[in-house]
C-alpha cells in the first residue's frame, strides 16, 4: 500500500471513529465481573433526568402536586412565579394554592408569556429576574457568573431560606459502591481515580458526568468542588459507569428512574431527617429570590405565607424538606 494511500486510510478511520463516539448513539457494555452495566454517551440513567411540565402543572386535576386552596390569596398585582425544575412541584403547589386559576396559562406544551408561572430553569430563572419578567424564584443558590449579571444590571437581590434540599451523587443501580467519602468524590471528579475498584467497586472505568454551566446542579457541584479542579476523562465518559449529581427530590420523587441510586456521603443518607438536621454533608437551603426594588407588595406578602406553617407544609407535602419540623 502506498504511503498516501495509508495516511487516507488512517485518517478516514479517525474520522470514522470520531463520528461514532459523538453521533449520540446509545449502547452499553456489560462488565463480566460484576454484571454491572457500564452505560456510555447517551445515557438513559444520567443524562436524561428530565421533568414534564404537564407532571405538575398547577390547577390540574391530573397534576403530581399536592396543595389545598389557603384562605389567603391573591387576585391583583400577581407576582410572577419562576424557578429552577428541581422546585417547580414546590412553586406550581404554591400557585394553585393562592393564585386564581385564570392566572395560569399554558398551551402548547408550554407556559404562555401571561401567565403568572413560568419554569425557565435555574438560568432562566435568575436570567428573567434581573430583567424583570419573573418577580420570585425558587432556586438553590446562584453562580458567580448569575450574581455578576445581577451586578452588571445594577440589580440587588434578595435570598428569603425557605427549606432544605440536599445535593446527592447518583449512579447506575448495578453498581456495587453504595457509599463515598467527600474526599473520593473530589478524587473522581479531578481525574485522582479513574477506576471504580479504586473506590471499592469493580475493574470498570468511571464515567464523571457533568451538568450544563448555570444550572442549579452544576452550580452546587462547582461550590462543592472548591478548591479542587475538575478534570475529565474522555475515555471514562465513553467507556465507563457513570457518576452524576442532582438535587435529592428531583432523583427520588420527579424522574424516579429505577435504573439509577443515590450514593451516600461519609456514611451518611441523605433521609429528610438527615438533611433537616445537617448531618448530611450537602444539605443546604433553597431561596425564594426576588429584586429588592420590586415595589409589587405581594412579592413580600406570598414569601411570608412560604415561610407560615401552612406554607411550609406544602413544601413538605410535595416531597421537600421545610425549615421546621
Amino acid at each position: 500500500m502506498k504511503k498516501n494511500t495509508i495516511v487516507l486510510f488512517l485518517a478516514i478511520s479517525i474520522l470514522g471513529m470520531a463520528a461514532i463516539l459523538f453521533s449520540g448513539i446509545k449502547f452499553s457494555i456489560t462488565h463480566k465481573k460484576s454484571g454491572m452495566i457500564s452505560v456510555i454517551a447517551g445515557s438513559n440513567e444520567i443524562s436524561n433526568l428530565s421533568i414534564k411540565l404537564e407532571d405538575y402543572l398547577p390547577f390540574d386535576k391530573n397534576s403530581k402536586c399536592n396543595y389545598r386552596k389557603s384562605d389567603f390569596q391573591i387576585t391583583k398585582n400577581i407576582p410572577v412565579l419562576d424557578g429552577a425544575s428541581a422546585l417547580y412541584p414546590v412553586f406550581s403547589a404554591i400557585a394553585s394554592a393562592t393564585y386564581p386559576e385564570e392566572s395560569v396559562c399554558f398551551e402548547g406544551g408550554k407556559f404562555t408569556k401571561e401567565s403568572k408561572v413560568q419554569m425557565r430553569n435555574t438560568r432562566g430563572a435568575y436570567k428573567a429576574l434581573v430583567e424583570g419578567s419573573s418577580d420570585i424564584i425558587l432556586c438553590a443558590a446562584p453562580s458567580k457568573e448569575q450574581l455578576q449579571y445581577a451586578k452588571e444590571k445594577n440589580i440587588e437581590l434578595e435570598f428569603v431560606p425557605i427549606g432544605f434540599e440536599a445535593f446527592v451523587f447518583i449512579e447506575n443501580i448495578n453498581n456495587p459502591v453504595n457509599d463515598l467519602s467527600v474526599a473520593q468524590i473530589k478524587g473522581i471528579y479531578s481525574g485522582r481515580i479513574k477506576n471504580w475498584k479504586d473506590v471499592g467497586g469493580p475493574d470498570a472505568l468511571i464515567a464523571a458526568w457533568q451538568r450544563k454551566e448555570g444550572s442549579g446542579s452544576q452550580t452546587a457541584f462547582l461550590n462543592f468542588m472548591t478548591g479542587e479542579k475538575t478534570q475529565k476523562n474522555p475515555i471514562g465518559i465513553f467507556f465507563g459507569s457513570p457518576i452524576g449529581y442532582s438535587f435529592r427530590y428531583y432523583v427520588e420523587g420527579i424522574t424516579r428512574n429505577e435504573n439509577v441510586k443515590i450514593i451516600s456521603l461519609n456514611g451518611i443518607a441523605p433521609t429528610k431527617e438527615n438533611i433537616q438536621n445537617e448531618k448530611y454533608p450537602l444539605a443546604s437551603n433553597f431561596y425564594a429570590v426576588y429584586r429588592k426594588a420590586n415595589r409589587n407588595p405581594n412579592v413580600e406578602k406570598l414569601i411570608e405565607w412560604i415561610l407560615s406553617p401552612e406554607g411550609q407544609k406544602i413544601i413538605s407535602e410535595n416531597g421537600y424538606v421545610p425549615l421546621k419540623k
